[in-house]
């Protein structure tokens, strides 16, 4: 057992979905019984253990003056009232070891209808002497007298309440505080705040007078001294506030907000506050303890510190606490001119404090709203908390002795070799799992089987919507996506993505496999949103769910995923062959040229006899490529005004003739590059992708400033409007006009340019793919190779102005260059950095992405085994000689671009004169 564990000494739980607060819970004699119940033998009996060990630390620690009210009190009963309207009057038993509750322990429950706030105990009826409860509702104060009737057997007890006057209030009540207001003896009077800030005195059985708090606007705790006679609040200014009773009781009376207006201007007594002082944050309680006949201390527990205060307002001491507390109780120590407190948090513990020294620390089995300190069948010191849903406990603080001995273990030897032999075939269980994943494929496919279907054709009617092409008609195209189960599934949620501007008509789908063997099929329709063109035309439909297991009844979590194509019809349109172009293109195969009418049937006019060997195409939004076929030899051209608009339709050339020569079962058809690399070409929008970048990091800053400037204009003119004499608004409203259409202005600004750098990194993103599949054919990558350069160029999906693509990709290309790619073991021990942030220009990453190519061009092998570190011998094929090691590097940046860019000082793009021919026939 924890020695830092409340003991739990009794407790039960209240009602069902009831609500509690801090206010509910009470801890007197409400009954005066005084010398406690006549109560059987066995009920009478606690345990000496207990005893012993709950009051050693609060009973130590209570004052002279509050020992009487604690704990010479034989009989205190405890008193919860609920949100719902429940008043429970408990006495309770100490629990025998194995049991609950016992149904004697449980005095009263009445429902009273109205919500209970708080419920007080006090000297309330004039005339008498004897305790009486107050039960505050919103819009009433009810005083009752509870009694009991002791029969023949125990279960004959009987109590009851009495109602014995009750105010109706006019105004919605929050909390209430009481004492001997003005100093008076022998009875108590009572002060409720209202939700607008209104104080209400009654004097017992009549209503003496009401007061409103000024500057109110939320109401805060609210606690009497007895030995200043004053009321203490904290504000909705977050500043804690002394008004004296006798100033309240003088104070021009006030039934409404508006009189105590008139009374700033007019005559009347004003209601002026005594003390105040800024704590700097909301309170939750407050309390007040009488250190002695001369001094007494305020404590006012907040959201992250708890202060004590003297009568003045001066601070004692505060205290900032590492947890959020949830509710406090101050009491006052034996230890000369110190005080206790307990403080609750809603980490489920219980703190000690003597003034700001942590001397304990418990954990409760719940967040406690309201904790109180108690005698219960003289067990002193205690601690009964209330939790917000009903948990009520009466705890203590220590251990009970344990009489458990370990047994002793039976010590044997060691057999090393058979342990040898176990490690060995864990070992071998563990390599198993490993090579087969987490769990075996087949389970998963069995599970779910996902599949998606393409329409062969074009919606007849288009569903597209809010599209930005002009006058283009943009056609749509309709994808069917089938799930069937063979278990029964949890969470199935089925997302699909398309790359911008591609839109979809719906992208979420849920689902409900409760049984097996269900087929559940959605469609919905693909469009071209706006005028640029996307950077793949594949889509990816995954699919999250959860399969329970009898480990995990809650569910695995796994995820499959189904790709789709796309037509290029969808994006793209018949046009006129283009003459001229500033960008070219050659594709070089092994096998003799194939018609483009067959190639792309569905863009072929069956009139025009030109199409057998040049095509051209119109995207949606302008752009126009044209596709030029050699007559003999074996070479595809593509030419296109802008340079990232080759991308689809090369891709799309590749793909259809591979398709073509595997239907007719040619199995060594290969496509290769023999050209220079469009690095130059790629550059440039690399640098137009970064322009946009800085641009708008340098519009959202000057936003930023106008509205900083904006707002201060405000601040002077409602300064201005607000003071009874005006004086003269020297164009600060001319100022706010105009600072207002530059906000407006920038903000549209800085909108046109997100829409632009999105533009742009679709075009960016395009030229990539290409730059990738020319580096493909250039030099035969494998397929391991080509996925290794697009996770490096290709690392986001989207791109930001705090994770960019040019500091992303630098840093992949830097580390390619420093392990597979590197020529000597120097390189390798370089450190890259660990913080990407955005450079200053794009020179380096040019630099270095011109590097890998070369190295690239001299016989370099991408990977990411663990022999990448090793140098590797790089030899070109064919028996050509490498460049010399330190021959790239000491040239400029200049010169390595022009390696790969200038067709002059490098190899030349082969002629293809049937292309020339059929440019001259367009002519």
């Amino acid at each position: 057992m924890s020695l830092f564990k409340a003991r739990d000494w009794w407790s039960t739980v209240l009602g069902e979905k009831e609500e509690f607060d801090q206010g509910c819970l009470c801890l007197a004699d409400v009954d005066n019984s005084r010398n406690g119940q006549v109560l059987h033998g066995d009920q009478k009996r606690a345990s000496d253990n207990q005893d012993r060990s709950c009051w050693w630390f609060l009973s130590h620690h209570v004052s002279a003056a509050n020992w009487t009210q604690h704990f010479l009190c034989k009989s205190n009963k405890i008193i919860v009232g609920s949100f719902m309207g429940y008043l429970r009057i408990f006495n309770p038993h100490p629990v025998k070891t194995g049991g609950g509750p016992q149904a004697e322990d449980l005095l009263l429950e009445v429902h009273l209808r109205d919500p209970v706030l708080q419920v007080e105990v006090g000297k309330f009826v004039s005339g008498s002497e004897m305790l009486h409860l107050a039960v505050l509702h919103s819009r009433k104060l009810c005083v009752y007298s509870v009694s009991g009737t002791l029969g023949n057997v125990e279960h004959g007890n009987q109590y009851q309440i009495k109602l014995m006057y009750e105010h109706h209030l006019q105004r919605t009540a929050c909390n209430m505080t009481y004492g001997p207001f003005g100093a008076v003896k022998g009875r108590d009077l009572i002060c409720i705040q209202s939700m607008d800030g209104m104080l209400m005195v009654f004097e017992q059985e009549s209503y003496a007078f009401g007061r409103f708090l000024p500057g109110s606007l939320l109401p805060g705790p609210l606690a009497y001294s007895p030995r200043t006679d004053s009321f203490i609040t904290v504000s909705s200014c977050r500043q804690v506030e002394s008004y004296k009773y006798q100033v309240l009781a003088f104070a021009t009376d006030a039934d409404k907000k508006q009189e105590m207006e008139q009374q700033k201007l007019g005559s009347g007594k004003r209601l002026v506050v005594d003390w105040t002082l800024n704590i700097g944050e909301q309170a939750l309680d407050i309390c007040i303890i009488p250190l002695n006949q001369s001094a007494s201390s305020v404590f006012v527990l907040g959201e992250r510190n708890f202060f004590c205060l003297k009568d003045n307002g001066q601070i004692r001491f505060m205290k900032k606490l590492d947890c959020s507390p949830s509710c406090f109780l101050p009491y006052c120590s034996v230890s000369e001119g110190t005080i206790n407190t307990l403080v609750g948090n809603h980490n489920h513990m219980l703190h000690v404090y003597q003034d700001v020294t942590l001397k304990w620390a418990t954990q409760l089995p719940h967040v406690p709203v309201a904790v109180r300190v108690g005698c219960l069948h003289d067990l002193k010191g205690v601690i009964v908390t209330l939790s917000d849903d009903g948990h009520l406990q009466c705890s203590y603080l220590g251990t009970d002795p344990s009489l458990f001995q370990a047994p002793k273990v039976e010590s044997r030897e060691l057999n090393y070799d058979e342990l040898d032999v176990e490690l060995k075939e864990l070992q071998k269980i563990i390599k198993d799992v490993k090579s087969q994943g987490v769990w075996p494929l087949t389970e998963q496919e069995d599970d779910l089987k996902v599949s998606a279907a393409v329409s062969s054709a074009l919606d007849s009617v288009s569903q597209a919507t809010n599209v930005e092409t002009g006058a283009d008609s943009v056609p749509s195209i309709t994808v069917k996506i089938t799930l069937q189960n063979q278990v029964v599934l949890q969470k199935v949620k089925l997302s699909v993505y398309v790359q911008p501007p591609l839109q979809l008509t719906c992208d979420q789908f849920t689902f409900d496999f409760v049984a097996p063997d269900m087929t559940s099929i959605v469609t919905f329709s693909v469009y071209l949103k706006k005028t640029y063109t996307p950077s793949e035309l594949e889509g990816n439909a995954v699919v999250s769910y959860s399969r329970a297991t009898d480990r995990n009844p809650d569910g695995i979590p796994r995820v499959i995923q189904c790709k789709f194509r796309l037509p290029l019809n969808l994006i793209c349109l018949p046009g006129q062959p283009s003459k001229t172009a500033s960008h070219k293109l050659t594709i070089d195969t092994n096998k003799s040229p194939v018609s483009l009418l067959g190639l792309f049937p569905d863009f072929a006019n069956p009139s025009d006899d030109d199409q057998m060997n040049v095509m051209g195409f119109r995207l949606l939004g302008g752009s126009r490529v044209t596709l030029l076929a050699s007559r003999t030899s074996q070479r595809y051209r593509i030419q296109s005004e802008r340079f990232e608009d080759l991308w689809l339709i090369t891709n799309e050339l590749i793909l259809r003739l591979q398709d073509h020569f595997e239907k007719q079962g040619t199995k060594d058809f290969a496509c290769s590059f023999s050209g220079c690399v469009p690095l130059q070409e790629y550059f440039e929008l690399i640098d137009h992708h970064f322009e946009l970048r800085i641009n708008g990091e340098k519009l959202e800053e000057l936003l930023s400033e106008r509205a900083v400037q904006f707002r201060a204009i405000q601040r002077r003119l409602l300064t201005r409007f607000r003071d009874k004499t005006p004086a003269p608004l020297q164009h600060l409203d001319t100022l706010l006009d105009g600072t207002y259409k530059q906000v407006i202005a920038l903000a549209d600004a800085v909108q046109e340019n997100q829409d632009r750098l999105l533009q742009s990194f679709a075009g960016l993103k395009s030229a990539t793919h290409l730059l990738i599949l020319l580096i493909r054919l250039w030099q035969r990558l494998s397929a391991d190779q080509t996925a290794i350069l697009e996770a490096a160029f290709l690392p986001l999906q989207e791109d930001t102005q705090e994770l960019g693509w040019e500091e992303t990709v630098d840093a992949a290309v830097a580390h390619l260059l420093k392990t597979c790619l590197s020529k000597s073991s120097k390189e390798q021990a370089l450190n890259l950095s660990s913080q990407l942030s955005v450079p200053k220009d794009t020179s380096r990453l040019k630099k270095h992405i011109t590097l890998l190519c070369d190295r690239l061009a001299k016989g370099g092998r991408l990977c990411v085994s663990t022999d990448a570190a090793a140098p590797q011998a790089m030899v070109m094929p064919g028996g050509c000689t490498p460049i010399p090691e330190s021959d790239l590097e000491e040239r400029s940046l200049d010169d390595a671009t022009e390696l790969f860019t200038n067709h002059k000082h490098l190899i030349a793009e082969p002629p293809v004169p049937e292309v020339s021919a059929l440019q001259g026939v367009l002519e």
